[in-house]
């Protein structure tokens, strides 16, 4: 059955009527194979409207599929099952429509800047005196005007990506598509840029009629985006669906700003994983979470003290907005470490606001002894990777076995790469809670002294 997504509306201006619908995703599902056969479900049903005259960001965590959702959009990967739409026509292959900013800027080191502005209107055949005129046009709009005859290596990261954005907007597309397009530079360079993007946007002269940005950033989205849809994980599915009215230029201190803020986090951390888990708490019989319903989040066991014991030395409540100010981090950067707090029972949070609880404040408090071993036991107990290599461990009869083997266990649920990382994750983990060491020449995971005492 498919929930309704949930609507947030802060105080602001009343909304201009939406233009005519550009593109349309309805019911888009997509799976992939992994190396052993296995399906793979990145997005299950996914359905929403892009309109004349307005930004969209696409907002959430790793695997809510926001990069495979944009990359259906613009016809580079079919979906698995429903449809993609441009001005109400089926895709069948490249969008028409459509100019994709990147991450990675994308651009060939041996040609000039002019020269990578005209590549994308070359392959749409645009003849040379109208392809030259375009692309000087796009160059001086995006703030590169003499440094038309440059290389790459000669540019700045934030103008490198400028020369992206003058690429996409030289062929004039009714659709701007962007992919984490400021998430490799640094913070003050991306903060011009989105500053600058806004400003384009609120002109009169910028060749695009809507926008639609892939972001992990939830003060990016509120800062930009006229609508925010907040996709949750494995598989990617609409969550939420947020309008943000604020005027622009948005200060991220007015009120209304760090209410939207407050009210995405309280979508990101209400996990579906969580209460999955506690409905199988109370429901008799029902299967257990497994590593791919609720993976570990990219933390170190450090970096989790260390919260704590920030949250502690706070009284134990903070709001997460407010913490992440005092911290001087991005809002969501504190997202993995709130949900890890949040798997091994350390913290609670409600309505953006994290509370430690009384193991947690055990934790944050204790010894490095105490702790370790502290924690040893909420993982071998709460994280289902971790409960996963204890069991498989313990079944042999050395306690004794080969990365491969867990490798080849979560690419069943996970890509080659993730899969890597949940294991480097849980190496980490149960490393620091010593039950488990891992030896890096033979690549074999041995199962500690003390952790046949843990129960799992």
């Amino acid at each position: 059955m498919t929930t309704e997504p949930a609507t947030a509306q802060p105080s602001a201006a009343p909304q201009a009527p939406l233009g005519p619908v550009i593109l349309a995703a309805d019911g888009v599902t997509k799976t992939f194979t992994t190396p052993d056969g296995r399906a793979l479900p990145v997005l299950d049903d996914v359905s929403f409207a892009l309109h004349e005259g307005e930004i969209v960001a696409l907002l959430g965590k790793s695997g809510s599929g926001k990069s495979t959702l944009l990359r259906c959009i613009a016809g580079l990967i079919p979906p698995s099952a429903g449809t993609v739409t441009y001005r109400g026509a089926v895709l069948n292959g490249a969008n028409p429509g459509v100019a994709m900013v990147f991450q990675s800027f994308a651009l060939l080191p041996w040609l000039t800047v002019q020269q990578n502005v005209e590549l994308a209107m070359q392959a749409r055949e645009v003849p040379e005196e109208a392809r030259r005129d375009k692309a000087l046009r796009a160059i001086d709009l995006i703030g590169l005007d003499g440094f038309e005859s440059a290389y790459p290596k000669e540019l700045s990261g934030g103008m490198r990506q400028r020369v992206g954005f003058a690429r996409a907007l030289s062929v004039e597309p009714d659709a701007l598509l962007m992919d984490e397009p400021f998430s490799a530079l640094d913070v003050l360079t991306a903060a011009n840029l989105r500053g600058e993007l806004t400003r384009l946007w609120e002109g009169h002269d910028f060749p695009v009629k809507a926008v639609l940005i892939v972001t992990h950033n939830i003060e990016e989205a509120v800062q930009l985006a006229d609508r925010i849809l907040v996709l949750s994980s494995n598989p990617g599915r609409i969550r939420a669906e947020l309008p943000c009215r604020i005027p622009r230029p948005r200060d991220r201190h007015d009120p209304r700003f760090e209410q939207l803020v407050d009210t995405v986090y309280g979508i990101l951390t209400g996990r579906e994983e969580a209460a999955a888990q506690a409905a199988t708490e109370v429901v008799p019989g029902a299967p257990a979470a497994t590593p791919a319903d609720q993976p570990l989040p990219e933390v170190s066991a450090g970096g989790l003290s260390g919260l704590l014991e920030i949250l502690a030395a706070k009284g134990g409540e903070e709001g997460l907005a407010e913490l992440a100010d005092d911290l001087s981090f991005e809002v969501d950067d504190l997202l993995p470490l709130v949900d890890a707090a949040v798997m091994l029972g350390l913290a609670q949070v409600h309505d953006a606001q994290l509370s430690i609880t009384e193991v947690g404040r055990e934790f944050a408090l204790a010894d490095i002894d105490t702790s370790k071993k502290l924690f040893g036991e909420l993982i071998s107990e709460r994280a289902p990777l971790i409960k996963a290599i204890m069991r498989a461990l313990r079944a042999t009869a050395d306690g004794t076995l080969r990365e491969g083997f867990f490798l080849d266990l979560l690419r069943r649920g996970f890509s080659a790469d993730e899969a890597r990382r949940q294991l480097d994750i849980a190496i980490d983990w149960g490393r620091y809670g010593e039950l488990f060491e891992y030896d890096a020449e033979t690549g074999q995971l041995v199962l500690g002294s003390d952790a046949a005492k843990l129960g799992g």
